[in-house]
């Protein structure tokens, strides 16, 4: 009896230690299987959020008004941009709209025609920053249609977070190159009237010499010609005339006097100078400043020109006023001397 009693408990034990066994494997799966759980659910919040990134990505890439495509490492495009697709459809270019698998490179160096250069100086710029000698390559070009001129940027840059992939944008700056033409089209006119402005000081400088020149030489002709074909005549007429004895000599002779003193005066600066300060003299009042200037009393002048005293002192007056003395104590005679002979 206690064998068999001792033998029941062993496999009484036995099972309780592989039943425990059991629970404590059971428990490790389970807690493995929670775990692998929650990382397939970390996985798939983190696809969902990428997911969300790149369409947020391909959202604002597609916003851009700029041609813009991605290239892989042989230049081949692997993205592109609603802008790019757009552009692609309106000008009837070859291939699907968005241009993937496209080599962008080969595109540039088999262009032809008038523009040519211009692509095969692109493709150089793109190998350059794919290769790594350059971060950033740039270029204006021109793509005309046959229905109008346009003017394109071209920018590339290496792709963030690649080393052998680049991005190329293409954006139009037809309305800036359109302001440029007409800005230079008006700096060359500003330029031309320019000119033309420096030309005509010139031609009006020259004029403005030779008239000083003529009228210098105007001024020669006029004395030469009065004291060689006026003065001696009157220098006669005074000899004659004191040889005379009627009664009227002494006030021809006055007269002769006055012929001489004006002629002379012609060929003066005086009255020139005179009739030039815009005092806008009369004639009569310019004529008797002269008498004024020589001393002559009210009752000379008024004597010698034939008027009254009293028509004298209003012209005085008049000179006095237009020459700016009705105010002042200044001697008359004085200020007219001021001016040379």
């Amino acid at each position: 009896m206690p064998i068999i009693a001792i033998g029941q408990k062993t496999n009484a034990e036995e099972k309780f230690r592989t039943k425990k066994y059991q629970e404590s494997t059971l428990e490790k799966y389970r807690v493995k299987i929670k775990q692998l759980g929650e990382t397939i659910s970390e996985l798939k919040s983190a696809q969902r959020n990428s997911a969300a990134t790149e369409n947020v990505s391909h959202q604002i890439l597609n916003s851009l008004s700029a041609h813009v495509a991605i290239l892989d490492k042989h230049g081949t495009i692997i993205e592109t941009n609603q802008a790019w697709k757009k552009f692609a459809l309106s000008n009837g270019l070859q291939g699907v709209p968005d241009s993937i698998n496209i080599n962008y490179l080969q595109i540039c160096d088999t262009a032809s025609g008038e523009f040519s250069e211009q692509a095969c100086e692109a493709a150089a710029g793109i190998r350059n920053v794919l290769e790594g000698q350059k971060n950033y390559f740039s270029l204006d070009y021109q793509c005309h249609s046959p229905n109008k001129k346009r003017w394109f940027y071209m920018r590339v840059v290496r792709l963030i977070g690649s080393e052998k992939e680049c991005v190329v944008v293409h954006e139009n700056i037809t309305q800036f190159k359109e302001i440029e033409v007409v800005l230079r089209l008006r700096k060359e006119e500003l330029t031309s009237k320019a000119q033309k402005l420096e030309d005509t000081n010139t031609a009006f400088k020259i004029l403005l010499k030779q008239r000083e020149e003529d009228k210098s030489e105007l001024e020669q002709n006029v004395l030469r010609n009065t004291r060689e074909l006026i003065l001696p005549y009157v220098d006669r007429a005074k000899i004659n005339q004191s040889s005379c004895c009627c009664d009227h000599s002494s006030q021809q002779q006055a007269l002769l006097d006055i012929v001489e003193n004006r002629i002379k005066e012609i060929v003066s600066p005086f009255l020139n100078r005179l009739s030039h300060l815009g005092l806008n003299l009369t004639p009569k009042e310019l004529q008797i400043a002269s008498f004024i200037r020589e001393g002559k009393s009210n009752k000379e002048i008024a004597s010698t020109l034939f008027l009254s005293i009293a028509t004298i002192q209003f012209h005085r007056r008049n000179i006095r006023r237009k020459t700016g003395l009705i105010n002042s104590k200044s001697n008359l005679r004085t200020y007219l001397l001021t001016f040379v002979k």
